[in-house]
């Protein structure tokens, strides 16, 4: 006897930009249509919400409280409060997005939750102590207060990782962080990348692109920075953000900065860089396997994602700090194995990551998890 599908609903922490979390959600509701959305808060755009397909999620009180709409980041205190609200008793799976809070959902025992992370809550963890320095929040009576927030936060998190049945992260390093911060076995289904979006192109230019938000984590700088040492190598700066002003000041005359651009442009110079420099320390990093889905390598931080997105030798370089003489010096080494890294080897590596390929593995790690618990359960009624 074929057992009947699973009633599925889809829990997100918030709606507010179309980023990589918004992109799994998107190809969540691919694979399971029927599934309700949920969501702490949403304030997406008219323009940015097509991806929705016309839904509007269930939200909790935080959508309703003063200046959640440019604010709700503050509201943080009260996100494990506001997850806990959700009552799913409709469904027999909850498939939840979390980067903050949503896998602390309540479930009842013959529900099973299966938390999809794209990070715990690394300003609670690993990167407190670099938050509260960019922050400006190492002394005084405010940095006490986040720093007792922060901790209660740990201690909600870590006791509400038990609710959640299966975990799933989007990348090894992000599994390695959930074992070690919830002492929990963690799958890997990489999160999907649209490399058909990203058409193959052979024929490379003679420059350099780097693409990302100016923001300090990104280190756009180093990249910069480094082509000062480079004055015979041209590199194209793609992007917008509070770091541009800094991003100007090292720029030397190799440096074009071309600010915020299409999606169609960044494509086209995608297509035709020699390399893709990207220097952040990511949990997965979506632009460089976009990069390499048109057959460009990429010289990346050896740190995080990169490590699994990048094959070192064969669809670009790592480089070992985020400094500009690290960087400098891996895209020297760079000219002098080009030859090694084929286009075409490249854009296959980058078809790993595709948008076929999530949804499959999707599908199948909820339906292979569904029928365990089912048969876990029953053989506890029947013990």
């Amino acid at each position: 006897m074929v057992s009947a599908a699973p009633r599925v609903a889809l829990l997100h922490e918030w709606f507010a930009s179309y980023a990589g979390s918004e992109r799994v959600v998107e190809q969540a509701m691919a694979v399971f249509p029927d599934a309700p959305l949920f969501a702490l808060c949403d304030f997406m755009s008219e323009q940015e919400r097509g991806f929705l397909g016309g839904r509007r999620p269930t939200t909790s009180f935080i959508q309703r409280l003063p200046f959640a709409k440019r604010k709700f980041r503050g509201y943080l205190p009260l996100m494990p409060l506001a997850v806990e609200q959700f009552c799913f008793d409709d469904f027999d799976v909850v498939l939840s997005s979390s980067h903050c809070v949503a896998h602390g959902a309540l479930t009842r025992a013959d529900q099973l939750h299966i938390s999809y992370v794209h990070s715990p809550i690394r300003y609670a963890w690993d990167l407190q102590h670099q938050y509260l320095r960019e922050s400006g929040l190492t002394w005084g009576l405010r940095s006490m207060l986040v720093r007792m927030i922060m901790h209660y936060m740990r201690l909600w998190d870590h006791a509400s990782a038990d609710r959640t049945d299966v975990f799933v992260a989007n990348s090894q390093y992000v599994a390695n962080r959930v074992r070690k911060t919830y002492r929990r076995p963690c799958e890997v289904i990489y999160p999907p990348v649209d490399v058909e979006a990203f058409a193959f192109q052979s024929d490379k230019d003679d420059y350099y692109l780097t693409a990302s938000r100016m923001v300090p984590y990104k280190r756009v700088d180093v990249v910069v920075e480094a082509f000062r040492q480079l004055p015979g190598k041209r590199l194209v700066v793609i992007g917008d953000g509070p770091d541009m002003k800094k991003i100007k000041r090292l720029a030397g005359p190799n440096v074009q900065l071309l600010g915020h651009q299409s999606f169609a442009e960044l494509r086209r110079h995608m297509q035709s860089a020699r390399a893709f420099v990207f220097a952040a320390d990511e949990d997965f990093g979506i632009t460089p396997v976009e990069a390499q889905a048109c057959g460009t390598p990429c010289i990346a931080y050896g740190v995080g994602g990169s490590l699994e997105t990048v094959a070192a030798g064969r669809t670009g370089l790592h480089f070992e700090q985020q400094t500009a003489d690290c960087v400098a010096d891996a895209i020297r080494r760079f000219e002098t194995e080009a030859d090694r890294f084929e286009p075409a080897a490249i854009r296959a590596h980058a078809e790993r990551f595709s948008i076929e390929r999530f949804r499959k593995e999707l599908a199948e790690l909820v339906a292979r998890c569904w029928d365990q618990h089912r048969q876990s359960s029953t053989v506890q009624a029947t013990s």
